[in-house]
């Protein structure tokens, strides 16, 4: 017995009239009597009780239309429920990111998603960078709004540079350098630094040297920070500066002063991916984000 036995059944059971059921179904009519038959066959009861001047249900007939309807119709919901699948329609999206900064582009995307697959679940997590990395690999969340470039020890996560941030001096509010509108960056040679620990955020030494390579120095790191709260402290009572992007003016930050580097210097903001995740809402949602971020320059 196949589907379509039970769609041709359905049809005269409907119709109970051979011609008109073998016209909407466009087959012959002899062909569906035999197809009628050959399900009566298979089953072995009588479904129609047929005359030459009406077809009629028998009891075991009128249960399996019921039955046949059921089949069929979940039939049609799995074929529509794989068809979203395929199209990234339906199925969970996991995103992890840093709850320390209110960064805009993550509740307009999601707006965004949720309003053109309202059927895929959106799950968030609060995660700092290497949480997020591990997780990625794990391939336990989907995406990461990650902030630093992924190291280059994770050769599975593709990345993608969505933003570019300003960079800005942490300093102690009553430096001398704080009284001052912008910093140049060769002003910070003499001074002791203020990290984000490998531990938590992979990457960020690595691009703070970057950072102060063109003005000819290399940062001598006093103190490093678990998170961004507690790096602000540790500037705060004059352990050292620091330089973090911008969105991290959203931060209480008592004690301490932020001001811009002159000339201008710019961080990429980055989400990262596993390059293995073939799901297909991860991509949908990644080009919503391409789509929705700022221009980089």
């Amino acid at each position: 017995m196949e589907l379509r036995h039970l769609r041709y059944f359905v049809a005269v059971a409907e119709n109970l009239n051979f011609t008109k059921a073998a016209a909407k179904l466009h087959l012959a009519q002899p062909s569906l009597t035999r197809q009628i038959h050959s399900l009566e066959a298979d089953l072995g009861v009588r479904l129609l009780s047929r005359s030459k001047s009406r077809v009629a249900l028998t009891e075991e007939g009128r249960s399996f239309l019921a039955d046949a309807r059921r089949i069929l119709a979940l039939a049609t919901e799995s074929v529509l429920a794989v068809q979203r699948l395929s199209r990234g329609e339906t199925g969970q999206l996991n995103i992890a990111y840093l709850s320390n900064f209110d960064f805009e582009l993550l509740p307009e995307t999601l707006g965004a998603f949720r309003q053109s697959f309202p059927h895929v679940a959106v799950n968030l997590f609060d995660m700092a960078p290497a949480e997020q990395f591990r997780a990625l690999q794990a391939q336990k969340i989907d995406l990461g709004f990650v902030g630093l470039r992924p190291p280059a020890a994770h050769r599975d996560l593709q990345w993608e540079s969505i933003a570019r941030h300003r960079t800005l001096v942490v300093l102690p509010a009553k430096h001398r350098l704080a009284r001052q509108r912008q910093v140049k960056l060769s002003e910070l040679k003499p001074m002791f630094f203020v990290g984000l620990s490998e531990k938590t955020h992979p990457g960020f030494r690595d691009w703070l040297h970057e950072t102060c390579r063109p003005a000819g120095f290399t940062p001598r790191i006093l103190q490093d920070a678990e998170l961004e709260p507690a790096l602000m402290t540790f500037v705060a009572e004059g352990l050292g500066v620091s330089l973090l992007r911008e969105h991290i003016k959203k931060l209480p930050h008592p004690g301490v002063a932020l001001r811009p580097l002159s000339p201008a210097v710019k961080t990429d903001y980055c989400i990262a991916w596993n390059r293995d995740n073939d799901s297909r809402a991860l991509q949908q949602y990644i080009q919503i984000v391409k789509s929705l971020a700022p221009k980089t320059s």
